[in-house]
């Protein structure tokens, strides 16, 4: 596939690969550059479990998942 580096200097990563691999906006990636003209581009793990507990309490079969209180790590 080809894409054009924009005047800001960035890429556009075509929609097909981003259908493919399901890049959303804000995706994080990393940049190596291999040699002249040649880098690697690497997808980011997002580590992001938004709306994990929603989608479990939204389960068909209620009442197996209780939420539990956490404990604030801010004093550790």
């Amino acid at each position: 596939m080809k894409t054009t580096v924009s005047s800001k200097g960035q890429i556009v990563l075509p929609i097909d690969l981003r259908r493919l691999d399901q890049i959303e906006p804000g995706a994080e990636f990393s940049i190596e550059r291999i040699e002249s003209g040649e880098y690697l581009l690497k997808k980011l793990p997002t580590g992001d479990s938004t709306g994990i507990v929603d989608w479990l309490l939204d389960c068909p079969e209620k009442g197996w998942f209780e939420p539990i209180a956490s404990e604030s790590t801010d004093t550790l």
